[in-house]
Order: C-alpha cells, then structure tokens, then sequence
C-alpha cells in the first residue's frame, strides 16, 4: 500500500517518519512544501498523476495561532483551499483520507470532555479555518478520518514544551496561566496511533469513515504542564500561576477542550497512555540527543 504522508517535516510527520520503518508492509512518500505545494490545485493534479497512492496522512497545517489573526488569507490558503484541493484529488482516484484536526473547532464553554458530534464554535481564525477545512473534506465525497487533536508536542519542531525548557533554563521564574485547561498529546503516541489505524485499513480493507478525538489520558492545565516540564528537565525555575487575562494573545483561546477519546478507543482497540508518562518519554529522548 503507498501512503502519502503531507507535512512530512512537522512534529508529527517527522514522528511518522522515524516509526515508518517498522511498518513494511507500506511504501512511503513523505513530502514537504517543497516537495508538493498542497496550495497549487495544478501541482497537485501533476503529483498525483505521476504517483499512485492508496492513502493520504494529511499532517500539512497552517499552525501559527496567533498569526493567523493577521494572516487570514495564508492560513485560510492552506488550512482550507488546499484541503478542499486535496479533498477533490481524492475523490477523483478513491484515495482514502486520514486529515489532522484541533480542538480549536470549540469554543472551550464545556465543563466535560468533548465529543465528535458536538457543535463546534470556534474562538479564532486558526480554529475557523481548520473547521472550514474539515468541513471541505467532509463534503468531497471522499473517504476521510478526521483526527483532532490538542496541544501537540514533539522532541521536533518548536513547541510549548522546548519552550518551557529553554526557558526554565535561562530564568529564575516563568509565569504560565492557568485558567486554559485540556490535554497534552505527545505527536509520537498519535504517529503510532495513525500507523496502526492505516494497517487496520490494509488488513481488513474496512476504512472507518468518521471523525475520532484523540489526546493523551488526563487533564491539565498550561500552568500544570510547564510544573512537570521544570520538574523532569531539573531545571531550577519556578512557575508562577497566572489568569489568561493576564497573558494577552492576539488570538482567543478555548479556556477547557478537554476530548472524550472513548469513540477511538474503543473502534481501533488501542490504548492511550498518560500525558505524564508521554512527556517523561519526550524529555528523555530530548535530554539523550
């Protein structure tokens, strides 16, 4: 089975394709922006025609919350046009899809975890356009898994976890709020789970349409977070709990998406490890290289 997996430079594609090799029952094609501009409806016809492809991880986004506020037309570009670009691809060649969400789609009201089929009311332009994103998939007429996930982090890339470290390292105190509350996901925990769910596809060749949540297991907040980051670097910073209102973004953030991440469990049998254990896995990984 050829899997094409966007976004191959990420955090979650540069997960996915450091656990590739185990899985060779697959052929891979990792590309980048420089590889296929997902933005440019001809380069895709070109690519696809040159290429045979049974399944696309879609892990391509436009990420910068906060920019996104100013940069509506390139985050709308990539976080919608190029999915719908894709999405009709797809459609044309009966690709399977399996396309990376957030829990940016809510607005963060709730007091218990969200589930797929509640409604959406994104806060910001990062969260808007991923849901227009969604949205364009879903009316394609392609098979499609819709994955959303939350407050990713990876030993690659830039993240809230190398910034606590890097930070913690070079100050005596940080303050972090602590009024947002959901669930870290280490991207190497959601790569494995991406990997297993293609070879279910492969094996049974049932491809469970749907939209799935998935995080690790437990809830904190950002301030609780950084505490566990500071504790496990050994850095000797302390972290000062503060209100949102006190740390201003140009960007309104959901204040609880926590996901209910029953509906995944249970369809692809897996189980979902703790946040604590999956950040102390990161940071030994991030400490040994």
């Amino acid at each position: 089975m050829n899997i094409l997996v966007t976004g191959a430079n990420g955090q979650l594609g540069s997960e996915i394709k450091l656990i590739s090799k185990k899985y060779t029952e697959f052929n891979f094609i990792f590309t980048d922006i420089h590889e296929l501009d997902l933005t440019s409806s001809s380069k895709i016809e070109a690519f696809f025609s040159e290429n045979s492809i049974d399944l696309i991880i879609n892990c391509a986004a436009y990420t910068s919350v906060d920019l996104a506020e100013t940069e509506k037309e390139l985050a709308e570009l990539i976080n919608v046009e190029a999915i719908r670009f894709l999405a009709n691809i797809a459609t044309t060649k009966k690709i399977k899809v399996i396309h990376i969400s957030t829990d940016y789609v809510f607005d963060g009201t709730h007091y218990r975890p969200y589930k797929e089929d509640e409604m959406t009311s994104p806060n910001s332009v990062y969260g808007r356009t991923k849901l227009q994103g969604e949205q364009a998939l879903k009316n394609s007429g392609a098979d499609y898994i819709i994955i959303r996930t939350s407050w990713l982090y990876s030993a690659f890339g830039n993240n809230f976890v190398k910034t606590i470290l890097r930070l913690s390292s070079e100050r005596n105190d940080l303050n972090v709020v602590a009024d947002q509350i959901g669930t870290p996901t280490y991207a190497a925990d959601l790569a494995e789970v991406l990997l297993k769910i293609a070879s279910n596809y492969n094996k049974t060749g049932v491809f469970k349409k749907d939209i799935y949540h998935y995080s690790n297991q437990g809830v904190c907040s950002w301030y609780d977070f950084a505490t566990e980051i500071v504790e496990l670097s050994n850095n000797n910073c302390k972290i000062n709990a503060i209100e949102t209102h006190r740390y201003p973004t140009p960007a309104k953030r959901p204040f609880f998406s926590v996901l209910c991440k029953d509906k995944i469990k249970k369809t692809f049998d897996i189980e979902i490890p703790h946040w604590k254990s999956s950040l102390k896995k990161c940071i030994l990984l991030l400490k040994t290289n």
